[in-house]
């Protein structure tokens, strides 16, 4: 097990990393692609003709028999929600890192970029549950603990329920905000139209973004014979013969079709979303999805 010494130099190793991504690539990307996207509450005013009848504050109006709507201008300060998968599978990686070490990074550089632009950051832990939940904070401070979060969390369970955070965070979190799911989005299949209708509904009040961090390995198999595989997060042990094309083509087309349908989901809920493999350079992805925006 890892000592306190030993995880507040990774922090620092993170912290050199990924903060110096932010202030000389991100900060100015994160702030053109996110700054002034939500809309604040600001005051009532009489109704004017041609206003938007949606506007109407009917409370208001009812006082004072005379139409009155809300007026909007636009956000300054921003929150930002981490959404951090912590479930078996993250513990995956035929690389020099895992997929938790990518998620770690990446959630590094956005809360420091974030920071540069004195906006909120908050960090919420999911498995088939929500784990943690850090309420957003400004500061380097708040960053460093969360980044000490991701190195040494030890969630409860294994498995994993997309819906789960995306229900919570719709509950708690009043006011808009712009949300990072950080994932290999390997579902439980039988929480698929869960997760589906979760995302639809936190879509309309939040601005959602879907970061998928996967490993090569997974998407297609090497023929080194007969292995054992282990699910990471039910356990369960099965004997695969890699040496068998037939095989190998079914473990392919399988993960192809679970890529297809996650990218279908995100499209149709219009999420912005990029996938990141554990042997690529996670900044051209980052910039890829920045400039989208």
């Amino acid at each position: 097990m890892e000592n306190s010494n030993d995880i507040l130099k990774q922090v620092r190793k993170i912290e050199i990393k990924t903060r110096g991504l932010s202030n000389e690539i991100f900060a100015g990307r994160y702030h053109s692609a996110f700054k002034g996207r939500g809309m604040a509450f600001s005051e009532v005013r009489e109704y004017r003709i041609g206003d938007d009848v949606r506007d109407i504050d009917w409370n208001v109006t009812a006082r004072n028999n005379t139409p009155y709507v809300k007026t909007f201008e636009e956000e300054r300060e921003l929150t930002m929600m981490l959404m951090v998968d912590v479930s078996g599978s993250r513990m995956f990686g035929t690389t020099d890192k895992l997929k938790k070490n990518i998620i770690t990074e990446i959630a590094a550089v956005l809360a420091f970029s974030a920071a540069e632009n004195n906006d909120k950051v908050g960090c919420l832990f999911f498995s088939d549950k929500v784990e943690k939940f850090i309420p957003p904070k400004k500061g380097r401070a708040h960053v460093l603990m969360i980044i000490r979060e991701l190195i040494e969390f030890k969630p409860e369970n294994t498995n994993t329920a997309l819906s789960e955070p995306l229900r919570y965070i719709t509950n708690i979190l009043k006011k808009r905000c712009t949300m990072f799911i950080l994932s290999d989005f390997m579902d439980n299949p039988d929480d698929t139209q869960n997760f589906e209708d979760a995302l639809k509904i936190a879509s309309r009040k939040h601005d959602i973004v879907g970061i998928r961090v996967y490993d090569e390995r997974e998407t297609e198999l090497p023929d080194v014979g007969i292995i054992e595989f282990k699910d990471a997060e039910t356990g369960k042990k099965v004997w695969v013969d890699t040496s068998s094309k037939k095989v190998r083509d079914r473990y392919r087309k399988t993960w192809e079709h679970h890529s297809e349908e996650i990218t279908r989901i995100l499209n149709r809920a219009n999420i912005d979303n990029v996938a990141v493999a554990t042997g690529e350079d996670y900044v051209k992805s980052l910039m890829k999805l920045f400039k989208k925006r």
